[in-house]
């Protein structure tokens, strides 16, 4: 593992915080336990103390445009899988979920 002074964010950036465990816990009656090395989105393994989920709080640039990439991949897979006959959301909780991963993408690009 790297020292570095940098703040990153886990390659796994919709997937982590206590939203994700959450939803885990609510689905499962699981309490997943936080890592405490992770791999970042720009290929480091860092201690997950030098982490962040907060745009404003990640340092690393690679590491934003990875979550940049990864918030609008998002997006765009919550759109598409709305439009499907079936869907298990909404089209309007899918719309709000894709503005707020295009909104978390603009303020890690920003």
């Amino acid at each position: 593992m790297e020292v570095d002074p940098h703040v990153h964010v886990g390659r796994q950036v919709l997937r982590a915080g206590a939203d994700f465990r959450n939803v885990i816990v609510s689905s499962f009656g699981l309490v997943p336990d936080s890592p405490s090395v992770v791999t970042t989105g720009c290929g480091l393994q860092v201690l997950y103390a030098m982490t962040s989920l907060r745009p404003e709080s990640v340092t690393c640039l690679p590491c934003r445009e990875h979550a940049h990439r990864e918030c609008l991949g998002f997006a765009e897979q919550v759109e598409r899988l709305s439009r499907m006959p079936g869907a298990p959301v909404p089209g309007d909780q899918a719309a709000e979920a894709a503005r707020w991963a295009r909104d978390l993408a603009r303020r890690f690009s920003s």
